[in-house]
């Protein structure tokens, strides 16, 4: 367990550096898209700004979110500070959803009412902005992919890197063609793709914050293997399966055993190995029932 604790820790530092070091690229490069989407009348750079700026917010809550995990449990919150990751991967988002909508409304308004747009300073800054997303995707995604924290992060900068894409396109419409409708038009697809992205990342921390069970794992599967594995277990039940993240599982359940009381303990140890090594489960509560179930 030891060990298993020192590798979260490593990861975690690993993952905050990441985090860190793409906040100072996507806050910096924020205010050059800020401008040049004025400068050029840009909804596609605008969005995109827009965008950035959540993300810079995002990626400021994923740093302070792996800073306040590293504090040890207390008194009040026993289990320690770990699930404060995943309501940082939760208000992210929703901040994703908030943006999309906004990118929407924007649109709406460029149909009704285009406006002039300087493609070749579109063109320029929206190239730029794809190098530095490029660059923090990069370092983002080669980070610990089940963490939420960090794939939070990581949708943040892969929708800013596609709003680039869309921005560099338009601007080259625009260059050649003259069509200005381009420029809200792409922007409601980037915002399309966003949505999916963030709709699964609310769904996914939501169902973690409430406590449920792992989505790949079978509850009534479980109960059956350990029963099968450890031929002094006879029944199984009030189970309860929940992780403060993806990575750190949490079980409670009760157990009917057929053997002395004095072996009780070595079949204890014997279900605590089955399900650290079969389901990565490294926190397990476990009542033995005798004569009936207390709870009944």
């Amino acid at each position: 367990m030891a060990h298993d604790h020192g590798h979260i820790h490593e990861t975690n530092r690993s993952n905050m550096r990441r985090v860190m070091f793409a906040l100072v690229l996507t806050g910096g490069f924020m205010i050059v898209e800020v401008i040049g989407g004025i400068v050029s009348g840009s909804l596609a750079l605008l969005a995109d700004a827009g965008h950035m700026l959540t993300d810079t917010m995002a990626l400021g809550l994923a740093a302070m979110a792996f800073h306040v995990s590293k504090r040890p449990p207390d008194g009040k919150l026993t289990f320690g500070y770990q699930r404060f990751q995943i309501l940082a991967a939760f208000v992210n988002g929703l901040s994703l959803l908030v943006i999309v909508g906004w990118i929407l409304f924007e649109a709406a308004q460029r149909f009704l009412s285009p406006n002039a747009v300087l493609g070749e300073t579109m063109l320029v800054v929206a190239a730029a902005g794809l190098l530095i997303n490029i660059a923090c995707f990069a370092i983002l995604h080669t980070g610990d992919k089940e963490n939420l924290n960090i794939r939070g992060a990581a949708l943040h900068v892969a929708g800013d890197l596609l709003g680039s894409v869309a921005a560099i396109v338009a601007a080259l419409v625009i260059i050649y063609t003259g069509w200005t409708p381009i420029d809200p038009l792409l922007s409601v697809a980037v915002a399309g793709l966003i949505l999916k992205s963030a709709w699964t990342l609310v769904k996914r921390s939501a169902h973690i914050l409430l406590e449920g069970a792992p989505e790949w794992l079978n509850v009534q599967a479980l109960q059956d293997r350990i029963v099968e594995a450890v031929s002094a277990v006879d029944e199984i039940h009030h189970v309860h399966i929940w992780g403060l993240t993806p990575q750190q599982l949490m079980l409670t359940m009760h157990m009917s055993l057929s053997c002395d009381i004095s072996q009780q303990s070595d079949v204890l140890r014997e279900v605590k190995d089955f399900l650290r090594s079969e389901y990565g489960i490294g926190h397990a509560t476990i009542e033995v029932d005798v004569d009936g179930c207390a709870d009944a």
